[in-house]
C-alpha cells in the first residue's frame, strides 16, 4: 500500500465511500438519515476496535481529546451528508460538500498556479452541483453544513495521523468513533424497524465498513505521505466518483453540464500534479 500512487488511493476509497453512501440511500425508507448515519458510526466503531485493539495510550489526554473530538465531527459530518443525500442526488451533495476542502487547499496556497487549480476545481463544483436553492433549500444547507464538517474533517484528520503522543492515526481512528457513537447516541431512535431485520442490520453495519473503514484508513495512509493542501484537492476526485456511483447504483443520471464540471475538475488535478512534480513533491 505504501506504494501505491496517493490518486489510486483516492480512486480505492472513493468507491467504497460511495457504494456505501448508496447503500445508504436504500435503508432511508426504513430509518432516518441521522439513524443511518449513526448505525455507520456504529458499525465502523465495531470493526475498528475489534481490528486495531487501540492501547491504553490511546484512551488517555491529549490522545484521547484529539481522537474523540476528530471523530466526532467526522461522524456529524456524515450526520448531514445523509440529510443531504436523502433531499439531493449523490453527485450533487458531494460537489457542494467540496465547497469545505476547496476552502482548505485555498487557505494552505501560496503559488499563482495553485490558484488556477483551485479556481478550474471550483468552477467545476459549481458546474457539477447544478441545483437550485429553490429545489431543496434545506437539502443545500445540510450539504453546506457537510462542507464545513469535511474542512474540519481534513485539518483535524492531518493532526490524527501524525501520531500523537506515538499513538497511530487507525488506532485514534477507532477511538474516536467509539466515542463518537457515544456521543451521538440519541440518534439511535431513528433506527428503530432495522434491529428486527437482520438483513437490514447486516446491511447498516456493511455501510459502515464501506463508508467509514475501509475510505477513512486509506486516508490516514495518504495524509502522512502527502500535504495538506494536496490532500484537500485530490479529494475533487471524490464528486467524480460520487457522480459515477449515483448513476451506476441509484441511476441518478448527470445531466450534459455536470459532465463538463467532471471534466473541469480533472483539468484543475493535472494542473496542481505538474504544480507539485515541477516543485520535486511526490506525484
Amino acid at each position: 500500500m505504501s506504494r501505491a500512487p496517493a490518486p489510486a488511493l483516492f480512486v480505492v476509497s472513493g468507491i467504497s465511500m460511495y457504494v456505501g453512501a448508496a447503500m445508504a440511500v436504500w435503508l432511508f425508507d426504513v430509518a432516518s438519515p441521522s439513524g443511518v448515519a449513526w448505525l455507520r458510526c456504529l458499525g465502523a466503531a465495531i470493526v475498528l476496535l475489534a481490528w486495531r485493539r487501540p492501547p491504553r495510550a490511546a484512551w488517555r489526554g491529549r490522545s484521547l481529546v484529539l481522537a474523540g473530538t476528530f471523530g466526532t465531527v467526522t461522524a456529524g459530518m456524515n450526520v448531514v451528508f445523509y440529510e443531504a443525500i436523502a433531499r439531493l442526488p449523490l453527485g450533487t451533495a458531494v460537489a457542494i460538500e467540496f465547497a469545505g476542502p476547496v476552502t482548505v487547499a485555498a487557505v494552505g496556497s501560496r503559488r499563482l498556479r495553485d490558484v488556477g487549480a483551485l479556481l478550474l476545481v471550483a468552477l467545476g463544483v459549481v458546474l457539477i452541483a447544478d441545483v437550485q436553492l429553490e429545489g431543496s433549500p434545506l437539502g443545500v444547507l445540510f450539504a453546506l453544513a457537510a462542507a464545513a464538517a469535511w474542512a474540519g474533517y481534513i485539518v483535524l484528520g492531518k493532526r490524527v495521523a501524525l501520531a500523537p503522543d506515538g499513538v497511530s492515526g487507525q488506532d485514534s481512528l477507532a477511538v474516536g468513533m467509539a466515542v463518537a457513537t457515544v456521543v451521538l447516541s440519541p440518534l439511535a431512535v431513528g433506527t428503530g424497524p432495522v434491529w428486527g431485520s437482520a438483513e437490514l442490520l447486516t446491511i447498516g453495519v456493511g455501510v459502515g465498513v464501506l463508508s467509514t473503514v475501509v475510505p477513512y484508513a486509506l486516508d490516514q495512509v495518504v495524509l502522512r505521505r502527502v500535504g495538506q493542501t494536496s490532500f484537500a484537492l485530490l479529494l475533487a476526485l471524490l464528486p467524480v466518483t460520487a457522480t459515477a456511483i449515483g448513476f451506476l447504483v441509484l441511476a441518478q443520471i448527470p445531466a450534459p453540464v455536470e459532465a463538463v464540471g467532471i471534466l473541469a475538475v480533472v483539468c484543475g488535478l493535472l494542473v496542481r500534479s505538474r504544480d507539485d512534480q515541477a516543485a520535486g513533491e511526490p506525484p
